[in-house]
């Protein structure tokens, strides 16, 4: 055999090779050529130059893979090598782990022990080899309940605690009390006359406008005082009565008596100060053992409960607030006993802030209504605030048979009060009424708190208002109101837990009630009030 090689570059090679001397004759085969050219091999060697590392790379990976799947590497390979199937059966297989999981009750789950801190860790067991995909899917189920438990738990404790907050007295608003106290031991002005003797005659004089206040807060019954006054078209016509308990009357008395307001007249007078009947005692008395009962009722209920963050509960813990206890606020049903001279007021509670002129509340006519409110209904199936499910224990046929549970309630801290037509009804006979009715049933046919009974007892009584006047809720959780209605609402409501006076009233409308506080108050520095 010879090889030639061209010397004109190398464009071909030639290999012929010489027939052996036996081959030579008849049928013997004539010499061949076989050339190779460069074009035919540069493509060849292309492809082979890419398909090889990737070739190299994927049976490196599927080895690796299979090792934590297959107990045979090489069998594994085989059919997922060809045919690509690995990952929808493995999509498949994780699948049928996971809904057999899901569909698991809790008991069998909660069951499995878990001593993996985190899914990495799970992760990490599960790409090692110790466990099947069924193992994996059960054991990430049980890792995601512990964690909803503890989640749970963390939002129970939460709200207790946020509940057991609003129940505390701050000690800057004690402080203040203490150092009114003070003050009115030891200043003569403190003790001034409250009002002024040339003022008492408006004390019962229908042509000025009277407003109600039953409170034992002096900060809150400063704001509403004055929020009221700076938003008051005619201020000289306004008239303040102020009722507190006798542990509060000095210090009370002591600030109005101090910051005395000129442009409008401050009654300030303790319930140690009233003469009323027998009759009106024995009603007052027999109303705060019965709501005291009802409280300890749902309190001792709620401490048995297996507690959970969910509406019915956490209902009942709002009901625990102190102002179910709180004498100045069930006493608003005796509202005619505690003004016989007057025949129409609006009632303020201790929490509000006034932002409009209220004026044309007296002018109102409730057409022979005892009380104008807010109607919390906004249409078919709509609440704005609060329905009657909320308050009452429909599951008690008394109530059921006699109320709709969807019914909307109306709303009870900024109210007109027609008193003359108040007296002509028998509203507060059948308040009392419905308190024994509650205790003779086992004090479960509401919640606690004021307005339930009295939802019952100014039945046909309320005449509504426009929802402009009112606008409540601000205490609770996310208070959800639009800007805009804040900003037009003549009485912006923190009714809730969340106060503005307490540290966890809610930073965003917390602002409404403190820029009524007179922060430049030698008392209020003293004490430091919170901004």
């Amino acid at each position: 055999m010879k090889f030639y090689i061209s010397t004109a570059g190398v464009k071909r090679v030639t290999i012929s090779g010489d027939m052996s001397p036996g081959m030579k004759g008849k049928g013997a085969t004539t010499p061949t050529n076989r050339r190779i050219s460069i074009r035919t091999v540069l493509p060849v060697v292309i492809v082979l130059g890419i398909v090889l590392p990737f070739l190299f790379v994927r049976i490196a990976f599927l080895a690796l893979e299979s090792a934590t799947a297959c107990s045979s590497s090489p069998d594994c390979m085989g059919w997922r090598f060809f045919g690509g199937s690995d990952t929808s059966l493995l999509r498949e297989e994780l699948s049928r782990a996971l809904v057999e999981a899901s569909e698991a009750g809790e008991g069998d789950v909660s069951g499995i022990e878990t001593s993996y801190e985190s899914f990495n860790d799970l992760v990490k067991d599960m790409t090692t080899g110790r466990q099947d995909i069924r193992a994996f899917a059960f054991n990430t189920k049980a890792m995601l309940l512990k964690m909803e438990h503890k989640v749970q738990s963390a939002r129970q404790r939460e709200s207790i605690f946020w509940h057991l907050a609003s129940h505390g007295v701050p000690k800057s608003l004690h402080c203040l009390c203490l150092k009114l106290a003070e003050e009115y031991a030891v200043n003569a002005m403190a003790r001034s006359r409250l009002p002024s003797p040339e003022t008492v005659s408006r004390l019962t004089d229908p042509s000025f406008h009277h407003l109600v206040l039953l409170t034992d807060n002096v900060l809150a019954a400063s704001v509403v005082i004055s929020s009221t006054i700076q938003n008051s078209a005619n201020p000289e016509k306004l008239v303040f009565h102020v009722v507190t308990d006798k542990k509060t009357y000095t210090p009370m008395h002591a600030w109005f008596a101090i910051n005395s307001i000129e442009s409008a007249v401050v009654e300030v007078k303790g319930l140690h100060q009233y003469d009323w009947s027998q009759e009106v005692n024995v009603g007052v008395k027999e109303m705060l053992e019965i709501h005291r009962l009802i409280w300890s009722h749902y309190y001792n209920n709620l401490k048995e409960d297996d507690f959970r963050y969910e509406g019915e509960h956490v209902r009942k813990l709002e009901a625990l607030s102190p102002s179910c206890l709180s004498l100045m606020n069930h006493l608003r049903i005796y509202i005619p006993e505690l003004f016989p001279d007057l025949n129409k007021i609006v009632f303020l509670d201790d929490d509000v802030v006034v932002q409009h002129d209220l004026s044309s509340l007296w002018e109102m006519d409730l057409n022979g209504k005892v009380v104008g409110a807010v109607n919390s209904s906004c249409g078919d199936d709509c609440c704005l605030g609060r329905k009657y499910e909320d308050y009452f224990n429909f599951s008690n046929p008394i109530i059921s048979s006699k109320f709709d549970n969807d019914r909307c309630g109306w709303l009870y801290g900024m109210n007109v009060f027609d008193l003359q037509e108040w007296r002509s009804t028998n509203i507060t006979k059948t308040y009392h009424q419905w308190l024994k009715l509650n205790l003779n049933s086992g004090l479960g046919l509401w919640h606690p708190g004021v307005l339930p009974p009295a939802l019952i007892a100014f039945e046909d009584h309320v005449h509504p208002i426009d929802p402009s006047w009112h606008v409540a809720g601000l205490g609770y959780r996310f208070p959800e109101v639009n800007q805009e209605i804040l900003e037009t609402a003549a009485v912006i409501h923190f009714s809730g837990p969340a106060k503005p006076w307490l540290e966890i009233g809610f930073p965003e409308v917390r602002g409404l009630w403190s820029r009524h506080v007179n922060f430049s108050n030698k008392f209020i520095r003293k004490c430091r009030i919170m901004r």
